[in-house]
């Protein structure tokens, strides 16, 4: 008989659980406890809960936690993950140490529909939504978890389109039953699907990233073709509706591709359609994909590219390059492994 999964329940499906088993409405909080709290691996290191009880919930569910089945790891100390899900597919979640801070990258989907040309992730096409339990075990299961300070939904998949498993995962991070994160050390990314864009604004407090990459409707969509169902102005007239000044911020992900828009008509564009959103750019350099016909920019333009930003009141930074050693781009260790398999 297939188990279900408690990590990924909410408390108040847990109170449900422990009512239907016939048990003391407690024995909710101390499951949350075990799963969230003291980070259970299975159901037997719940000490606290009779035996009767514990196998009791053994009878029906496990914990749902799963080890990853692949590590590489960088020269300049990033980790690359990668997990087994329950449908046999694979997917990544990539580890960042930092001097201040330690970020975990995580996935949101077993490839993605949304066809992005320069995402390896997009390249395998669309396999499987993962469920709430799937995306918290990749921050429960690293051997770092203890030591995560920043979380980043910009691994594979597109967040916004899987959006309840995805809101499901942030209320147990940031809920006190859970593990109490702030949520401005959360960080969502999507290319722009509005719906869900407006319902993670109006139910959480965690920060938002928007893919842009390139300010013009048509060459946007060449690259990105989500432009023609949510085009980038209504994603930003969705944006002005919110207050960014205060602790949540919102960015916009932005890589250089060499010629093709790092020009000095892109940067004025740029400054042009952000103006009153208080945000930030992060400029990305492109990490080469096979069978993808682009190109990063050059230090140079990426530098002249920022300097414009920043000196026309957008606050611009480069991103630093990690793990370009490792299969950086998203997808391309799972597309790996996926291959093997057929």
């Amino acid at each position: 008989m297939n188990k279900t999964s408690l990590l990924g329940k909410t408390f108040d499906e847990l109170k449900t659980i422990v009512s239907e088993l016939g048990m003391p409405s407690f024995t909710a909080k101390q499951i949350s406890e075990w799963l969230y709290k003291k980070r259970a691996f299975t159901i037997e290191e719940m000490s606290n809960i009779s035996l009767k009880n514990r196998m009791l919930i053994a009878e029906k569910y496990e914990i749902g936690r799963t080890l990853p089945v692949q590590a590489m790891e960088s020269k300049d100390g990033t980790k690359k993950y990668l997990f087994k899900t329950g449908g046999g597919h694979f997917i990544e979640a990539v580890y960042i140490p930092e001097e201040d801070r330690a970020t975990l990258c995580v996935s949101s989907q077993v490839g993605c529909k949304m066809g992005c040309v320069f995402c390896m992730t997009g390249k395998q096409g669309f396999i499987a939504q993962l469920t709430a339990t799937e995306i918290l075990n990749q921050i429960l299961s690293i051997p770092e978890a203890q030591t995560l300070t920043n979380l980043v939904f910009m691994g594979m998949g597109e967040p916004f389109d899987n959006t309840l498993p995805m809101l499901r995962s942030l209320e147990i991070l940031t809920s006190d039953y859970g593990y109490a994160w702030s949520p401005r050390r959360i960080t969502v990314s999507s290319i722009g699907i509005i719906p869900g864009i407006k319902v993670f604004l109006e139910r959480t407090q965690c920060h938002l990233a928007i893919s842009l990459h390139t300010p013009f409707e048509k060459d946007r969509l060449e690259l990105m073709p989500i432009e023609k169902a949510y085009p980038l102005a209504k994603v930003l007239e969705e944006l002005r509706k919110h207050d960014f000044s205060k602790q949540r911020r919102v960015s916009f992900e932005y890589i250089l591709f060499d010629g093709i828009n790092d020009t000095m008509r892109h940067a004025v564009e740029l400054v042009k359609i952000l103006r009153g959103i208080d945000c930030r750019v992060n400029l990305i350099r492109f990490h080469a994909i096979p069978e993808v016909n682009l190109k990063s920019s050059s230090a140079e333009k990426m530098t002249f590219f920022r300097d414009y930003l920043t000196n026309n009141g957008v606050t611009s930074t480069i991103r630093r390059t990690r793990g370009e050693d490792i299969f950086a781009a998203c997808g391309m260790l799972s597309t790996l492994e996926k291959e093997k398999g057929e």
